[in-house]
């Protein structure tokens, strides 16, 4: 019998070696195709922490009480090792994850259409709640009227702070039709409960419209379908004899890095859009712009429109324009995504992500963890603590779901009427946002609108400055600062503020 155990063991342990192995190796052989950086004195350390490993792994598979699958310790081992580098964007997918990128990739899913992240560590004093990136558009959370910076406390009874981001998109995502019951926490103390039903979300890329003599285009996500789309919307411009171009970048969580370069090659024509540095030298990149490419108009004023939930592919568009001093950016700091990432699938079912190098705008400014600030701040009010506290009980009653559905077929006058209904009851919620709210629920079976001027003050003010006189428009734009004359105004003043103390 011993016997037996003994060999029961030894071929265990020989599976986790050889599946240790296996992704070793497999990551060795991606890089004899690359130049590498490290040094011999740090692949000795390295070969001697495999070895380490290889030992803890053989010792668990012998003496742990429990037997223990394999895989399991493979997957711990690769993921506590991805996630000990503190990079929320290094992380081991494992198959619902891996499934879901490829979803994502494909263009269509089942879900509820809410871009997500979440913090790897958690305490007490900050629980790691799932936080909002930004909703997709015209999809159930979109529609629910849930906004970038919302956390995601629980989703079907289950705190979001205790389990992996993997668990939570497993959660939200499903089979079409169901539904999925959230907690949603807004500001400081706000929660109100969310019941959303999973649709098949097919990612849009662009929306546009003509807003009297300005053309508005809404970039969503950037995907390869992206710059013919834009290029579409512009020649439809021409068409309307435009004056002015508004690119709305706002809550558009990123994409593809060559979409993005794409897009601002239509703009800019000559000089660098967006480069990528690493220690790997095949990483390092420079995309250039190419006048051949270029097909918007000189001269003609453009305002991008840019907020917490734009990141990566919105940062370098914007980044780039500004840096070239074609565009004035209007609203809020954005994320400060400024780092690029690639997929290796290890399995037809498993794979790991991992940030290869940083990208930095024309100016030579990476942002990471930093964001670009709008030349011009416009922030939608925050609501009062007594108005967080009126806002979380009309959401709990449902009041404006149970009047929408007894009322299916309002008009603007409608809308109108019943929000000064609203704010005669609560008094500290302003009527326009309860306009919106009632417009949402009333627009959650039908295409939104493309653009909300009575509720959108951001857009308004973008309105304003492109209608400006060409020479005053010009005027405002040369005024600018690129990204790296901003940050090095900050280091400047940080050591000023240093020296005095």
């Amino acid at each position: 019998m011993e016997q037996i155990e003994n060999s029961l063991k030894t071929s265990f342990a020989h599976k986790v070696r050889v599946v240790l192995s296996v992704f070793i190796l497999s990551i060795f052989a991606s890089q004899c195709f690359a130049q590498s950086s490290t040094s011999t004195s740090s692949t000795a350390e390295n070969r001697r922490y495999m070895e380490m490993m290889g030992s803890v792994l053989d010792f668990m598979a012998r003496n742990y009480v429990d037997e223990v699958d394999p895989e399991v310790l493979y997957k711990g081992a690769i993921k506590g090792m991805l996630e000990s580098v503190g990079d929320p964007y290094t992380l081991y997918l494992d198959t619902s994850s891996f499934r879901s990128l490829s979803d994502t990739t494909e263009g269509a899913f089942g879900g509820v259409g809410l871009s997500i992240s979440k913090p790897y560590e958690s305490t007490d004093d900050k629980p790691a709640y799932v936080e909002v990136a930004s909703p997709i558009e015209d999809t159930p959370g979109f529609r629910a009227g849930i906004q970038a910076g919302d956390l995601i406390i629980s989703v079907d009874g289950t705190d979001t702070s205790t389990i992996t981001m993997e668990e939570v998109l497993s959660k939200l995502r499903g089979k079409v039709g169901e539904k999925v019951d959230l907690v949603i926490r807004r500001g400081k103390s706000m929660e109100f409960p969310v019941t959303l039903t999973r649709a098949l979300i097919e990612v849009p890329c662009e929306k546009h419209a003509m807003i009297g003599t300005i053309g508005y285009v809404r970039l969503i996500e950037f995907t390869p379908q992206l710059p013919e789309r834009v290029q579409q919307a512009l020649d439809e411009f021409e068409k309307n004899n435009y004056t002015g171009l508004i690119i709305d970048l706002r809550n558009n969580p990123g994409g593809l890095i060559t979409s993005a370069v794409e897009v601002a090659d239509k703009f800019i024509d000559n000089g660098p859009i967006v480069s990528t540095k690493s220690r790997l030298a095949y990483e390092n990149s420079m995309y250039t712009a190419s006048p051949r490419k270029t097909t918007f108009p000189k001269g003609k004023p453009i305002v991008v429109l840019i907020n917490k939930g734009s990141a990566s592919a919105s940062e370098i568009l914007s980044g780039a324009l500004k840096d070239n001093h074609l565009a004035y950016l209007v609203g809020q700091r954005t994320y400060g995504k400024g780092s690029v990432q690639k997929v290796f699938p290890m399995s037809a079912t498993d794979g790991i992500k991992i940030t290869m190098a940083r990208y930095y705008s024309p100016s030579d400014c990476n942002i990471d963890k930093i964001g670009i600030p709008p030349d011009k701040e416009v922030l939608f009010p925050e609501l009062t603590e007594e108005a967080e506290k009126e806002y979380e009980t009309f959401l709990k009653a449902d009041e404006i779901g149970k009047y929408v559905e007894a009322h299916p077929k309002m008009s603007e006058k409608d809308i109108s009427a019943y929000a000064k209904t609203l704010s005669k009851k609560y008094k500290a919620v302003d009527e326009r946002s309860f306009r919106k709210l009632i417009r949402n629920q009333v627009n959650r079976t039908k295409v939104a609108p493309i653009y909300d001027l009575d509720y959108d003050i951001q857009l308004n003010e973008a309105l304003s400055i492109i209608r400006k006189n060409s020479d005053e428009f010009q005027k405002l734009l040369k005024s600018t600062k690129t990204l790296k004359e901003l940050q090095d105004e900050v280091s400047a003043n940080e050591k000023k503020t240093e020296s005095k103390k």
